[in-house]
């Protein structure tokens, strides 16, 4: 399929967030939303523990690495290891402003050097044969968007990148914190509207704020496709709808509930090869959020699931008090 129909929805790479596990939760929501790692850095895929690091689940495809870094030579090395991994895409970030991507020379601050972020595509693109892309912000601090996006926009391009993942935000290095930049600098979709009309043969991908599948839809009539991250996270039920109202396919399952009891058998066999339920339920606390017994659903897995020996029981009986508490409703009702 080409990138940009695959492009149309993704859940965004949230540090801390997106393992392997919340990515199996997500797939079980949608068979076509487009999946991506946390954030690796080059060097821990070339030194460090691969099957920490990139190990996944065959259902999760299509998925995406997101690596870091700024050397070219490491990153082509990286990228051919995720590529023999099995990945879809090498995603390289070029918008996080945290202070550890800033001390190390990637990141957001690689939006000063356009010429560097185009060296480590061409080599990476050099070492693998799937689709290479850029995920980037606006800007970073006295910059100026439509110079510094058009910048990097057109560097990486002509080094073959594949596609770009654009942040409608700039990103302050200086003055605010990593949490305060996914919020305090100003939202401007139009800049990147402007962009994808400048280049309209690129597939671009708008990323920040989109809180809804439907404004996300909306988006589409300017751009390729949209990321969401945060929301995705912290409301997957809403996932449940992506492969209807981004691709005109059949949702995977009618609700939270049949969703939740086909994803069973991977907890089943996480728990089986030794692994805990909180690993796992960490990543489905907002899940029923804003129904009934979505309250007490999370509180059970928060209370119960971390205990050592917590099973599918403990699951189950989370996922019962909403069951219960919607029975009372319409009982009432």
């Amino acid at each position: 399929m080409p990138i940009n129909q695959s492009f149309r929805f993704a859940v965004a790479p949230m540090m801390d967030w997106t393992d392997r596990h919340c990515r199996a939760f997500h797939r079980v929501l949608s068979v076509r939303a487009r999946l991506y790692t946390e954030m690796v850095t080059a060097n821990a895929v070339i030194f460090g523990d691969r099957e920490r690091l990139l190990g996944y689940s065959p259902q999760e495809h299509p998925i995406a690495v997101q690596l870091g870094g700024s050397d070219p030579e490491a990153l082509a090395k990286a990228a051919a290891i995720s590529a023999e991994w099995g990945y879809d895409e090498i995603n390289l970030n070029v918008g996080c402003p945290s202070d550890r991507v800033q001390g190390g020379n990637f990141g957001a601050c690689l939006m000063r050097d356009p010429a560097l972020v185009a060296r480590c595509v061409a080599t990476m693109k050099a070492a693998v044969a799937i689709p290479v892309t850029v995920k980037c912000r606006l800007g970073v601090d006295e910059q100026d968007p439509e110079v510094a996006l058009d910048a990097l926009a057109d560097a990486v391009l002509a080094a073959g990148a594949d596609g770009l993942i654009v942040h409608a935000r700039k990103a302050w290095l200086e003055g605010l914190s990593p949490k305060e930049n996914r919020d305090i600098p100003p939202l401007d979709y139009d800049r990147v509207h402007r962009l994808k009309a400048r280049l309209p043969d690129v597939p671009v991908c708008l990323n920040g704020g989109i809180a809804t599948l439907e404004a996300g839809e909306t988006q589409l009539a300017h751009v390729d496709g949209v990321m969401l991250g945060r929301a995705a996270y912290q409301q997957p039920e809403l996932l449940l709808r992506v492969d209807s109202v981004f691709f005109g396919e059949v949702d995977p399952h009618p609700d939270a509930f049949a969703a939740v009891a086909a994803f069973e058998p991977y907890v089943a066999a996480h728990l089986a090869a030794g692994g805990r339920l909180h690993d796992i339920t960490r990543h489905m606390l907002g899940l029923f959020t804003g129904r009934p017994g979505a309250r007490a659903f999370r509180r059970h897995l928060a209370t119960e699931g971390v205990k050592p020996d917590a099973g599918l029981d403990v699951l189950r009986a989370a996922v019962d008090e909403v069951r219960r508490a919607e029975e009372r409703r319409s009982l009432v009702a």
